[in-house]
């Protein structure tokens, strides 16, 4: 060996410069003309606001183990980068920025300050690229997108042309979710819903006759005051009598009619309910039906209006609190209650929304939404796990009109022009500067920007190029599989299927796979607010970047949460360590002689013929392994495949097969080089299988291996392993029960406390004679493993005095005790102070347990716990005697 390789892994060492050799290599980047079988991924975009969370840790670990290992398969391989330019939350970032530096926006002026924004990006954006690139992330980094570059742009302005003229975008008067706080319209879906404590007030309506009064109930009182009528069930026997009379609206003392809707819930509140059109959905429409107007008593700020009478120019939650003290003084507010309710927030500043007429741009959703059902319910996309199918069905179905508006400045401007002459709507591509009608310069364009959403909806063809026909758009569409998060199907999944049916004619992906959510130990969804984050940049400097990637794919079942803690991230640590010093064992017993072993394949096929069992029993398991990892990874089963390799290589090669190589590669024992090629041949293929789930340590290694044999290419680049099946689970079982005895006969060599260095002598009791030819052919191994001079193999039915034994799946396994292997006086010493302290314990707990108080008050799982304390001593105490008589018989 000509190199020092540290007892250590060290990813800090190596991590930048392995990926500044993948970048080298140009092994990220591919194209169309290279043809072959494509595959081709696109990366859910980050905001360009965005840093690494532990969200996006697990998300592009998933996407990096499938692209590293298509690409290695032989697949012409694109994963295609990109960041999203999030118009609310980027525009909330730069106009906090401006306010600390004591600008606004209005103060910059639109241009000024999407000009702003642009810089913020340069400077700022590029933050959450570099940390996937921390990662390992193997995007094809030659091809990065962003959602507001010139192309997608251009494909952005084409779709909504496209569209408007097919009559699927229209503008139009609605009530919409409008957040008071980003002062724009939002989506159903980015007006999330939170469950909230809030109260239901019982208000008095009088009538206008002064006969009575009708109770309504209401979560939003300081919205009566737009209040156009109040409404019943056609069929409530209760109101009947009232239907067409009119009453008072209290404070604003306007009359207002009473009328019948079938809408109605009789077992909401008192079974009559308020009717705001201009503030409620539910109400919109039976303002709609009714032919009543509605009146909005709100700014877009939350501030209350003039139609709010006296409470003009108060925030709507104040005039809340002081409208119902006002109801109360005048004895017209019957009662309140508690009441548990879903209110929706705005999914960026997570202020509560509020229902606003307002004047927006529509996507007619339901005749696009028809082919993208079809879709899934012919199998032609997969969601996995399977039950997210009918989640995604259910919303389909029910879909409604895509709001696409937004009053912000940054994002793609609606392509929609106005003629102030002739009143001309133009509705282009391309930049308008006079009318098509008549000509007059007069022209403005459209204040809004489109939804976010309205970009990222395009991102599987538009970042290959559409709507330009190109041979990248028809090699790499459609793509194979969509790594998401359940939070966006609605936001995107959906809409990315509905807009590849509509303008590529195909699916825009065939396999989904939704992964859980990241949560703390107490199984808290992790956020800033909570305080509960772990950063992955920071676990990546602490314990290395495969450290974060295993350790998440290995506590992450299919579509399951995952509960997560920084101690967590040691799993992948240690294992990288135990890598490392296994190659470092392997390394340092090739003696410089690596390059005799360049073609592995070819020599481990040549020495077929001459393997043991040993070595049948190992390449048995690669096989098992490399077929389980296919398995797994093919079918989203990340974890089972990371447990697999996990478990081969600890288990099956370092704790078994290393360890019985050991003397076998002494500089003269005759099977040394069989045994190397095996050891190398074994680590060369677990390295392969590996690498897309620890690339950079697979790689280091893979580089020194190729240093040593005078050879250079990457890992990354490396075929993915195809093995052969050697030996036979038979073979392999047989050799399972010999480690195990070697378990049980070390377990019994440290329960009596003797040093590993003294020799000693065990038999071996077992009635399969084909178990037992096959020990005698390992004897001089098990001597060496076990360090002892003498093991006896007898038959089953010879007698064996009492001697510290184990049971095995060989039979049964002995161990000889004499006075000069052990201090007999000295042991019993031991047992006796040892069943002294357990029969103390026996007695507190066999008093406690006698204690009634206790077995009353205390929690059944405390008691239950106590009783396995003392079945646990019990068995303790047993154990010992035993021992203590064996000895004394023993020593006599």
């Amino acid at each position: 060996m000509s190199r020092e390789i540290e007892p250590q892994y060290n990813p800090e060492k190596y991590e930048d410069a392995i990926f500044k050799l993948w970048l080298e290599s140009g092994a990220f980047h591919s194209d169309s003309k290279k043809g072959g079988e494509p595959y081709s991924i696109v990366i859910p975009p980050p905001n360009v606001t965005g840093i690494l969370h532990m969200g996006h840790a697990l998300n592009n670990t998933i996407q990096d183990i499938l692209v590293r290992r298509s690409r290695m398969q032989g697949k012409n391989t694109v994963w295609m980068p990109g960041t999203d330019h999030a118009g609310i939350a980027t525009q909330n970032v730069v106009e906090r920025k401006l306010k600390g530096e004591g600008k606004t926006k209005e103060g910059l002026g639109r241009e000024a300050f999407i000009k702003e924004v642009w810089t913020w990006k340069e400077h700022h954006g590029n933050t959450i690229i570099n940390q996937l690139k921390q990662m390992g992330c193997s995007c094809d980094w030659e091809r990065e997108r962003f959602t507001m570059d010139e192309g997608l742009s251009r494909a952005v302005a084409e779709v909504f042309v496209r569209l408007y003229h097919k009559g699927l975008i229209y503008r139009g008067n609605y009530i919409i979710n409008w957040c008071p706080r980003c002062l724009t319209a939002l989506s159903d879906e980015e007006a999330e819903h939170k469950e909230t404590k809030g109260k239901l007030w019982y208000i008095k309506y009088p009538l206008k006759d002064r006969s009575g009064y009708i109770t309504v109930a209401t979560t939003r009182p300081e919205t009566m005051l737009g209040d156009t009528a109040v409404a019943v069930a056609p069929d409530d026997e209760r109101y009947k009598k009232f239907i067409g009379k009119e009453v008072i609206l209290p404070v604003v003392e306007r009359v207002i009619p009473v009328i019948s809707d079938e809408w109605v819930d009789k077992a909401f509140g008192t079974g009559a309910v308020k009717v705001t059109p201009a503030h409620d959905p539910n109400d919109f429409e039976i303002g709609l039906r009714h032919d009543i107007a509605p009146l909005n008593v709100m700014e877009p700020d939350g501030i209350m209006n003039e139609n709010a009478g006296k409470y003009k120019g108060i925030d709507r939650f104040k005039c809340r609190k002081e409208l119902v003290r006002e109801l109360e003084k005048k004895g017209l507010l019957e009662k309140t209650e508690d009441h548990q309710h879903s209110i929706r927030h705005c999914y960026r500043c997570h202020t509560v929304v509020e229902p606003r007429i307002s004047e927006q741009w529509f996507v007619r959703m339901k005749p696009l939404a028809e082919p993208a059902i079809q879709v899934v319910r012919q199998g032609r996309i997969r969601f996995y796990p399977e039950r997210w199918t009918k989640v995604y069905l259910d919303w389909m179905e029910n879909i409604r009109d895509w709001c696409i508006s937004r009053q912000i400045w940054w994002g793609h401007r609606i392509p929609v022009y106005y003629c102030d002459e002739c009143h001309e709507v133009i509705v282009s591509h391309n930049l308008v500067e006079k009318c098509t009608t008549c000509s007059s310069s007069n022209i403005r364009q459209d204040e809004d920007v489109l939804d976010t959403w309205f970009s990222s909806w395009l991102w599987p063809f538009s970042t290959f190029g559409w709507p330009e026909d190109n041979a990248d758009l028809k090699f790499y569409y459609p793509t194979d599989s969509l790594i998401t998060a359940q939070e966006i199907i609605f936001f995107w999944v959906a809409r990315m299927i509905t807009a590849g049916m509509e303008f590529m004619g195909g699916i825009p992906f065939k396999k989904v796979y939704i992964h859980g959510t990241i949560r703390d130990e107490t199984g808290r969804k992790m956020s800033k607010s909570l305080g509960n984050t772990i950063d992955p940049v920071d676990i990546i400097r602490e314990y290395g970047a495969d450290a974060l990637r295993f350790s998440l794919i290995m506590i992450t079942a299919q579509g399951q949460d995952v509960f997560l803690s920084s101690d967590k991230f040691e799993i992948g640590r240690n294992y990288a360590n135990k890598i490392w010093n296994a190659f470092r064992f392997i390394t340092m017993n090739t003696k410089g002689e690596l390059s005799e072993f360049h073609n592995i394949e070819e020599k481990i096929s040549s020495l077929s013929e001459n393997l043991n069992t040993d070595d049948r029993y190992i390449l048995f398991r690669l096989s098992e392994l490399s077929s389980q990892v296919d398995e797994a990874v093919s079918s989203f089963r990340f974890n089972e495949a990371a447990h697999a390799l996990y478990d081969f290589f600890w288990h099956s090669f370092c704790d078994k097969y290393i360890e019985f190589s050991k003397e076998l590669l002494a500089d003269v024992h005759p099977e040394r080089e069989r045994t190397l090629a095996v050891l190398i041949y074994v680590l060369k293929t677990f390295l392969r299988l590996l690498h897309p789930f620890m690339p950079f340590l697979t790689e280091i290694i893979w580089q020194i291996l190729q240093e040593e044999a005078q050879q250079k290419h990457i890992l990354m680049s490396a075929s993915w392993p195809k093995v052969s099946r050697v030996g036979s689970e038979e073979t392999a079982a047989l050799v399972e029960k010999k480690y195990d005895l070697l378990r049980i006969a070390r377990n019994i060599r440290s329960e009596y406390k003797i040093a590993p260095s003294k020799k000693l002598e065990y038999i071996i009791r077992t009635s399969d004679g084909k178990l037992k030819e096959y020990l005698s052919d390992q004897l001089t191994i098990l001597m060496r493993l076990l360090n002892s001079h003498q093991i006896s193999l007898i038959d089953g039915e010879e007698d064996v005095r009492p001697l510290p034994s184990g049971s095995t799946s060989f039979g049964t396994v002995y161990l000889k005790l004499t006075k000069e292997s052990m201090n007999f006086e000295e042991e019993l010493g031991r047992l006796a102070r040892q069943l002294s302290d357990v029969e103390d314990y026996e007695t507190r707990i066999s008093r406690k347990l006698k204690n009634q108080k206790f077995i009353e008050k205390a929690p059944k799982e405390v008691v239950d716990k106590e009783r396995s304390k003392l079945e646990d001593a019990l068995a303790r105490k047993t154990k010992i005697k035993e021992n203590i008589h064996m000895l004394q018989s023993l020593s006599s």
